[in-house]
């Protein structure tokens, strides 16, 4: 065979007993599921941003940057519900490259699957214990989310896992919002046949078991551009594409209608400073048509401590992305407190 076992890695659920979420922190993140939820179900007009780091490449940072992201959740809470991104696992295109925390725990070591399972659940605990706010993650391997399930408050499937038969089906036994983004082709009837299937019942294998969900009636899209076959990036950003996402899910009967815009990726270009830009147009063509208001529930920002990104070597920049660039911590700032007044 051409696979070789490293090692037996620990059941989800005895990782958890191992470390655990306290009372106090379980009982928080009831009330936040709560309020995000009720954001994606249009009990609550506030505006979600999903902001952060683009991989969660080291603890301290992270939950530094998580900490101030909580101060500034405090001046904007009653408009904004600020959910950090904590991304430990990241797609590579290829392959190749740093494959996020959870299959590295240090950046520049050889890949540790179990020093990373730990790693991240410390990491997911810390943040909350020190800032108070629950994160969102990548679903990027669905049998891995079980060691995360009780913390998190959001999941992304992304642009390279959303035509994947098991993330939508372990996506319709999630209780929480789930965001199906676009293939990398732009194709938005792909996005949407999967959250079609994600709030829908399904009978399927999970982790050697024979489930039934239930079906998750917060699934819903997220914009983040696209790639023609040349390479270049098409944005799909603009009123005019959202207009055309609101008719698409007006012929169509699902629950909960809902879209976040990824402000990065493909809509930059991964031109890190334009996702203010990007963010303001949003903003107008929400503010111009009721209907893109109500559907448009939030954006997703990728920021991190300090601005830009840097390689993997010896004289890293504490709090500076290894993986996509990303806007600095005073943008970021100035960014959330301008749509806590627009939006």
């Amino acid at each position: 065979m051409g696979m070789t076992v490293n090692k037996e890695l620990p059941l989800p659920a005895d990782l958890k007993s191992e470390y655990p979420l306290a009372d106090d922190m379980i009982a928080l993140k009831q009330k936040r599921d709560k309020e995000i939820r009720d954001i994606f179900t249009g009990l609550s007009d506030k505006f979600a941003v999903i902001v952060g780091p683009c991989s969660a490449d080291n603890e301290d940072s992270v939950c530094e940057y998580v900490s101030r992201l909580a101060g500034l959740n405090d001046e904007v809470c009653s408009r904004l519900v600020l959910i950090p991104r904590i991304y430990t696992n990241k797609p590579r295109t290829t392959g190749a490259g740093y494959k996020g925390m959870l299959h590295q725990p240090v950046p520049d070591k050889a890949p540790d699957l179990l020093g990373g399972i730990i790693a991240i659940r410390k990491m997911h605990i810390r943040a909350i214990k020190e800032s108070g706010l629950t994160a969102a993650d990548e679903m990027l391997y669905p049998e891995n989310r079980s060691y995360l399930d009780d913390i998190l408050s959001y999941e992304a499937i992304g642009a390279r896992s959303v035509e994947n038969q098991q993330h939508r089906l372990t996506a319709s036994g999630m209780d929480i919002p789930v965001g199906m983004k676009n293939p990398t082709s732009g194709d938005l009837s792909v996005m949407l046949n999967s959250v079609t299937a994600a709030q829908s019942s399904h009978s399927f294998i999970y982790r050697g078991q024979d489930v039934t969900t239930d079906g998750n009636p917060l699934a819903h899209v997220i914009l983040r551009g696209g790639v023609d076959k040349y390479g270049t990036c098409i944005p799909n950003y603009h009123y005019e594409d959202l207009m055309r996402l609101l008719a698409l899910y007006q012929e169509r009967e699902l629950k909960n209608p809902a879209a976040v815009i990824d402000t990065n990726h493909s809509n930059s270009d991964k031109q890190f400073k334009e996702q203010i830009r990007i963010v303001s147009e949003v903003l107008h063509s929400r503010r111009y048509d009721s209907g893109l208001k109500s559907l448009i529930k939030g954006v997703m920002i990728e920021s991190y401590l300090e601005e830009g990104c840097q390689p993997i070597d010896d004289s890293r920049v504490y709090g500076k992305s290894i993986t996509d660039p990303c806007l600095g911590w005073e943008d970021t700032r100035r960014l959330i407190l301008k749509i806590a007044d627009e939006a």
